[in-house]
């Protein structure tokens, strides 16, 4: 129940309650039901997936790339039941039923727009996978849209395409995710090498024909904040391998060396200066790096530079 704006009981002059369930307006104080049929403005249900909730929200004007209607389509809900919660009649259900079914049909009728849906679902279930942001399923949606114009789609792999525009989206919003990582999250394990393959494939082809602007070098901090994030290191563990990797940056510890395993070695040296429980294995495993190249690196780092930290003391009880 949302109480609305005062109003008074004919009855006792007490506020007024809606209650959406019912489909009522009553009185707080004495109970008298003062209106029976009420205008329900809010969402049928609540869900915390974005599809679902471009389903259910109503007249919010709020659009959407990942939809391939937008997301402003009206949707006949799944349910027995009325806006007051009464039972609706058996032959009412399967009439319902039959005609949300013919709707989903009309909604993708042609092989266009049934590409587009599958390509799209594939693509927010991967980046959910991912743990990617809002931002890059849009920029991935939008550019996948521009290159069903420009390119023929028809008989591609969707795994392949689907990781390709995210891929191409990914570098476009400054996200550091390799191509490889991308097609782990999308197929079994055993087609990753030839899915791989062929997503650069189609990567290069959309470079080429849609002219694409090459996307900047992507820093070490960067890196540094990937591994962070993906083993949920602690913010000030982060901060002070940023600042190590500030400090060192014009040094030649980094010539000719994967960003991955120095990136890796800067969040471990710090982890280990700040007394914190860091596996060299997680690390590892997230920087796609052996545990004895993580070793190296700490040991150039530590040889090249004397670290030092001031740490705050912290205050005694009085």
């Amino acid at each position: 129940m949302n109480i609305l704006e005062p109003q008074s009981c004919p009855e006792c002059e007490s506020s007024l309650v809606d209650d959406i369930q019912n489909g009522e307006i009553i009185c707080s104080g004495c109970g008298v039901v003062v209106a029976d049929q009420i205008a329900d403005s809010g969402p049928e249900t609540k869900s915390s997936n974005l599809e679902d909730k471009m389903k259910l929200a109503r007249a919010t004007g709020q659009t959407s790339y990942s939809q391939h209607d937008l997301g402003i389509a009206t949707e006949i809900s799944i349910s027995s039941k009325d806006f007051s919660g009464k039972s609706i009649n058996h032959e009412v259900v399967n009439q319902m039923h039959n005609l949300r079914k013919w709707q989903q049909r009309v909604r993708v009728s042609s092989p266009r727009e049934r590409r587009l849906a599958n390509v799209l679902a594939k693509m927010g279930e991967t980046c959910n996978g991912l743990s990617l942001s809002k931002n890059v399923l849009e920029t991935a949606s939008i550019i996948y849209r521009n290159l069903d114009e420009h390119i023929e789609v028809k008989g591609k792999s969707v795994v392949s395409i689907t990781a390709a525009t995210i891929y191409m989206a990914c570098k476009q919003c400054h996200v550091v995710r390799s191509l490889e990582e991308i097609v782990r999250g999308i197929c079994v394990p055993k087609d990753v090498k030839s899915k791989t393959k062929l997503a650069a494939k189609y990567y290069r082809t959309m470079v080429m024909e849609m002219g694409q602007i090459t996307a900047p070098i992507v820093t070490m901090d960067k890196y540094i904040s990937k591994i962070a994030n993906m083993t949920q290191t602690e913010v000030r563990v982060e901060r002070l391998a940023l600042e190590i990797a500030e400090k060192t940056k014009d040094s030649s510890i980094t010539d000719g060396k994967a960003p991955n395993g120095i990136a890796a070695a800067y969040l471990y040296v710090a982890s280990v200066l700040l007394g914190q429980s860091i596996l060299q294995r997680d690390v590892s495993s997230i920087a796609g790096v052996t545990e004895v190249t993580i070793r190296n690196r700490c040991k150039e780092i530590l040889t090249s530079y004397k670290l030092k930290i001031a740490l705050r003391p912290s205050l005694a009880k009085i």
